[in-house]
């Protein structure tokens, strides 16, 4: 019987080395289909002789990015790794990152990974007249490749109610601060500076999913003086109280099921 037991398990063990082995020759995937493969890429970015001397405190910048690798289906494939290509996150090529000595830092975070969503955040910081960051918020559909939208996942009739709702989080928020900020050197620092800021349409397009909810993003603009003063920008709800906005046959409808 123990002979028997040993057998058997030698030829599993051989079993799950040649499917294992198979699976690697054919490139059939060991994971789920829902979600990519993402490695991390770091380098770092040595500027030349020229920058250096003038930013000596500059040589270098820390550069991380993400490999795309995972999906079956190499035209989805491609139009993922074109979206998130290097150029087209800030704008920016590591040449000129490299020839230019303002970047300290390049990073990102995935937010979310699975059930067909890639939602990955970039993060740029660096130096100039005043310490400055930049980020950049990806959304993107694992079935066909495509940048994620609002009209996509929420109905269409209801799109402006949608960013109401939103801007009225927005208002609350900018109440909150200029509640807080009540010496008259604050007060004046930002007068006006809230008075334009409102979540509209067009804003609908810039959201972050999670596994509970949805994070719509917004960005103020505020310049560096005042930048402490500049609402936060991150309105977060259930996908409970968004289940009459989502779309049911969309990307989204799988939340509220």
């Amino acid at each position: 019987m123990q002979r028997f037991t040993l057998v058997f398990l030698t030829v599993l063990s051989f079993t799950g080395f040649y499917a294992s082995v198979g699976q690697i020759r054919t490139g059939r995937p060991s994971h789920a289909e829902d979600r990519v493969i993402i490695q991390r890429h770091r380098i770092v970015l040595v500027r030349n002789a020229d920058v250096a001397k003038l930013f000596p405190n500059r040589r270098t910048a820390v550069v991380t990015y993400p490999v795309i690798t995972g999906l079956n289906n190499p035209a989805v494939l491609r139009r993922i790794r074109l979206a998130l290509e290097f150029k087209n996150i800030f704008d920016y090529s590591l040449k000129e990152y490299r020839d230019d000595p303002w970047l300290t830092e390049f990073n990102y975070v995935v937010d979310y990974n699975r059930n067909y969503l890639l939602d990955i955040t970039f993060t740029q910081s660096g130096m100039a007249a005043y310490p400055d960051e930049q980020h950049k918020h990806f959304l993107i559909s694992l079935k066909d490749g495509q940048i994620v939208t609002a009209q996509d996942v929420f109905e269409s009739k209801k799109l402006n109610s949608l960013a109401a709702m939103v801007d009225r989080e927005l208002q609350r928020e900018i109440k909150r601060i200029a509640h807080e900020n009540r010496s008259p050197e604050e007060k004046e620092m930002v007068n006006g500076a809230y008075d334009s800021l409102k979540f509209e349409l067009k804003e609908l397009d810039e959201f972050s999913i999670g596994p509970k909810g949805i994070t719509f993003l917004y960005d103020a603009g505020f310049p560096h003086v005042i930048k402490a003063f500049e609402p936060r920008g991150k309105y977060f709800f259930t996908y409970s109280e968004l289940k009459s906005y989502i779309k049911r046959d969309g990307l989204l409808g799988q939340f509220i099921q």
